[in-house]
This record gives C-alpha cells, structure tokens and sequence, in this order.
C-alpha cells in the first residue's frame, strides 16, 4: 500500500509551442523579452535577438567551450541549453564583464599574461575562470586546469591562459 505521502507529486506540465513564445531573459542584470521558437537555443536568442555576439557559435555541439557564459553563476556551453530553459534565470556574458569602460580584473589579466592568440576561444575561457573564482578565489594550478577543461584552444594558449587565471585570482585579492 502506497501511503499518501509516498505518492510522488504531480508536476504542472505547461506546453510551450509549437510557435514562437515568450521568454524573459536577466543577462547582464537587463530583462529582456525575447520571442523565440522552442528549439532555439540560448547561444542564438543571445546572438541573434540580443545582438550579444561575445559567446562564439563554434562546434554548436557542446564540445568546445566558445559559447560558454554563466547560468544562475554556473558555466554552460550555451549552444547547449534552450532558451526556453533559461526563462526568468541570470545570465552572465562577457559583455557583463566590464564596468564603466573599466576592464574586469579577469579580462585585464588575459591582456597582462598575453593568454591568446586568435582569440576566439577567450571569451568563454574568461567565463570559466570567472566561475571558478567566484566560488574559490584560491584556486591552485589544478583548480584552473581543471575548470577551463571544457574550454579548446586551437592554438595551444594553455600555459598563459593558466598564468592568466591565477594572476586574475590575485589582482581580485587585492582589490577587495
């Protein structure tokens, strides 16, 4: 016998589609209402209806780490997640990163450490080193290693990227 409180809950299902529907999205602490089609992902309502065009489309397959940007805080590959799962949820970009025209302490450090080359992966190696150092701002070498793993660099940056990392740790230190 099932007891009433064992009985699992029953979730509304709300069914959005098959056209166009609304969604709010918090990026970069704007609100913005975005008609999107329930298949576009977020990496597209940013580029394409937000004019955000920081997180690069890449693979498109979650592979790469181009279109990384923070989710509730979280790194996500963006070509990853719909749109119509980030609704009413912050969203970080690069383009929230500097304030004023002042450069963040992670992109000055990028620039310091000369941790690019093409640059086209920066933005989302940016991303996941912001992540980690919002939740531990004394990362260790393997720290960095180990959260800008899912960010490629064709060209091979590795070393000043992890340089970059644990000078933007320090400069955050100091300024706070």
């Amino acid at each position: 016998m099932v007891t009433k409180a064992a009985r699992p809950r029953k979730r509304k299902i709300v069914v959005r589609g098959p056209g166009k529907t609304s969604v709010t999205l918090i990026v970069n602490g704007e609100t913005h209402e975005v008609l999107v089609e329930p298949r576009r992902t977020l990496l597209d309502a940013l580029r394409k209806d937000l004019g955000l065009t920081g997180a690069k489309k890449a693979c498109d397959e979650g592979t790469c780490g181009a279109c990384t940007v923070l989710l509730e805080g979280k790194p996500i590959y963006a070509c990853m997640a719909l749109a119509l799962e980030c609704d009413g949820r912050t969203i970080e970009t690069i383009e929230g990163l500097a304030r004023d025209a002042k450069l963040h302490p992670i992109q000055e450090a990028f620039i310091e450490e000369d941790a690019l080359q093409c640059g086209f992966c920066t933005p989302g190696q940016i991303m996941s080193v912001k992540a980690l150092l919002d939740e531990n701002p004394h990362p260790t070498l393997e720290d960095v290693k180990r959260a800008v793993s899912g960010n490629l660099c064709r060209c091979g940056a590795y070393p000043k990227i992890f340089k970059a990392a644990l000078r933007a740790a320090e400069l955050l230190r100091s300024r706070s």
